[in-house]
């Protein structure tokens, strides 16, 4: 149902926006909620024999660690803490051990913590200073966990070999942000991924000297950026996920087999796989000569085996959702645990059979899902920019809404990120209180190549700006959105990128809604975590070099332009985009007069997780824009 426009009253200047009452009506609230509240269930961890599994729900209202029988009616076991906001989970090869990163308090200053699968045997890790950040990692071996940690005081992580039963440290590596991402069998060799955002590659270091040497040639196909090295079955070979050469749209990311000599000297690369109309997310090795690999095509989600000696199609395993962001190999590579979302459908658990033709079975310990009556799935929409680049992004439309209707743009974060057909509480929820949404791929998203994802990078951004005023172009040609009642929404980047919209071009959205967003760029790079802020020179400038270029794009230079109703929401405890970005913007703005309002999230950090937090957000959100659009 569409609802009735409602109360948009004037705002006097120098008037704080009080939080509005409740404007919307109660079918719609009731929607919302259940929307907002749907529990979900990801990053599954099996166990070695395979007959159970680990993952991370929110089903108790927090994300926390659950147990569960992969078949029969067992009721799942809570292993976490009620007060801890569980992050990943993996299952040691010996199946002694779960290892677990915890986000005390919604920092992302995350701690590693151990648990054995029976409940017993609790300890804190890695991470108790609160300056620390550790990423996670995975076993080496019984026993042995392999993670990076930054200590917070420079932009440097090192790599750590942890002893789950005695809690001590061994470190493998330093000199730079190195994320582990593979230890060998002996431990004398590791690969890390090291450099800053755009240009991240694989390193093979040395344990014992410390000698880092890159996989890859940096003029070497997939030389430039590289991700999830690791080591092959014989001990003797690299394989890597490399942006791979080609045109603009066809320089995706594929696979790429790199061998190693005794002594660890990495030879010439050679592709194995390659998709020019897909990006490689992921890849397992598997002991039949194999390679199991999941490609995004046009944010869609499939899953294939391939030949590792030629990279020729085995098959391809069909999936009953859009999307797999995580998943589980059995040890004998006949089956899987996958996460599994779409846009009806929040992030669950299923188990796929990889040989055979038996269908993929959801897990019995799934947490239930929401009215699929009340959702609606997005089509994709295609338009151009002026200087001729494709764009797109996905559609949500209201049941029953034909012709220009109030519409939402609503921009990812990243600013990498990809716009894909997943579970999005806050696009449905606007959905149900009548808005149309768009939520469109610009320059600078993953997904559409290396050129693409670059596109926005540096001196370059000011100009990327320009997709925002085409999109809203596009969609009032094309009779979706209503002139005058179009509003921009966006988080992390997102939600910069929809402040830099306000502030350009005051008249082009009637309101808007900025998440965690950066309002100043200077006072971000000041305030991020230390790694945060090195890796984030190459996206958007030196905080010192270019600190002129940096306060020309940022829209605290520029709030007195601003003249639509802003709100700005954020977690209190974000470090990632610190909650003064939000703090400063609206308190300028309140100073110039400027109708904008402030939620302020407590205990949350830049993602949101608490369910009762969720509801808020999206009930905000949807209030917001029905009440100004």
């Amino acid at each position: 149902m569409v609802s009735p426009l409602t109360d948009r009253r004037s705002v006097a200047p120098g008037q704080p926006l009080a939080a509005p009452p409740t404007l919307l009506p109660a079918d719609v609230r009731s929607a919302v909620t259940e929307i907002a509240a749907a529990p979900g269930a990801w990053c599954p961890a099996l166990s070695p024999e395979g007959n159970r599994v680990a993952y991370v729900t929110d089903r108790s209202g927090l994300p926390r660690l659950e147990v569960a029988a992969l078949a029969g009616t067992e009721v799942p076991a809570v292993l976490s803490a009620p007060t801890e906001e569980v992050v990943s989970v993996a299952w040691s090869p010996d199946g002694d051990w779960l290892a677990y990163l915890v986000s005390p308090g919604g920092s992302i200053c995350a701690e590693l913590h151990v648990v054995r699968p029976d409940g017993t045997g609790h300890r804190v890790l890695a991470g108790e200073d609160p300056r620390a950040t550790v990423f996670a990692g995975g076993w080496t071996g019984p026993g042995h966990y392999a993670c990076s940690i930054a200590p917070g005081d420079g932009p440097d992580a090192d790599v750590v070999l942890v002893d789950a039963a005695t809690g001590g440290h061994r470190t493998l590596a330093r000199g730079g942000f190195l994320s582990v991402t593979s230890v060998s069998a002996d431990e004398r060799f590791l690969l890390a991924r090291r450099g800053p955002r755009g240009y991240r590659h694989i390193v093979l270091i040395d344990v014992d000297s410390g000698e880092q040497r890159p996989v890859l040639a940096a003029d070497a196909p997939g030389g430039l950026a590289s991700e999830d090295g690791r080591f092959g079955p014989d001990g003797r070979s690299v394989f890597v996920r490399a942006s791979l050469p080609g045109e603009p749209f066809t320089d995706r990311a594929g696979l790429v087999k790199i061998p190693l000599t005794g002594d660890g000297v990495p030879g010439e690369g050679r592709v194995v796989l390659y998709r020019p109309d897909a990006d490689l997310d992921g890849y397992a090795l598997r002991t039949d000569g194999t390679v199991l690999a999941v490609w995004t095509a046009d944010g869609v989600s499939q899953l294939q085996v391939h030949s590792l000696s030629d990279g020729a199609l085995v098959r391809s395993i069909p999936l009953p959702e859009p999307v797999l962001p995580g998943w589980s190999l059995a040890v004998d590579g006949e089956t899987m645990v996958a996460e599994l979302t779409g846009p009806r459908t929040p992030r669950g658990l299923w188990r796929v059979q990889l040989t055979g033709s038996g269908a993929p079975v959801a897990l019995p310990s799934a947490p239930p899902r929401p009215d699929p009556a009340r959702l609606v799935a997005p089509v994709r929409y295609d338009y151009v920019a002026p200087d001729g680049l494709p764009l797109s992004g996905w559609l949500y439309t209201p049941p029953g809404v034909r012709g220009p209707n109030r519409t939402v743009v609503s921009f990812h974060g990243g600013p990498e990120g990809q716009e894909r057909p997943d579970w999005s509480p806050v696009a449905q929820s606007l959905v149900a209180a009548g808005l149309t949404v768009f939520a469109p791929n610009v320059r600078g998203s993953g997904g559409f190549g290396r050129a693409f994802l670059n596109s926005d990078d540096g001196p370059a951004r000011a100009a990327s700006f320009e997709d925002v005023r085409t999109t809203v172009a596009a969609l009032v040609t094309a009779g979706i959105a209503e002139p005058g009642r179009i509003g921009a929404h966006g988080w992390s980047y997102g939600g910069y990128l929809t402040l830099v919209a306000l502030t350009r071009w005051p008249d082009l959205f009637a309101a808007g809604v900025t998440g965690a967003g950066m309002s100043d760029l200077r006072t971000f790079f000041a305030g991020t975590e230390p790694w945060m802020a090195g890796a984030s020179v190459t996206e958007y400038g030196d905080p010192v070099v270019d600190r002129d270029m940096l306060a020309a794009i940022s829209p605290m230079t520029a709030l007195e332009r601003l003249t639509s109703p802003v709100l700005f929401v954020h977690g209190d405890r974000d470090t990632n985009v610190p909650v003064a970005e939000s703090v400063q913007a609206h308190q300028e703005l309140q100073a110039l007069g400027a109708p904008s309002d402030l939620l302020l999230l407590p205990g949350e950090g830049h993602t949101v997780v608490g369910r009762d937090h969720l509801v808020e957000l999206s009930e905000r959100v949807a209030t917001w824009f029905d009440r100004w659009l």
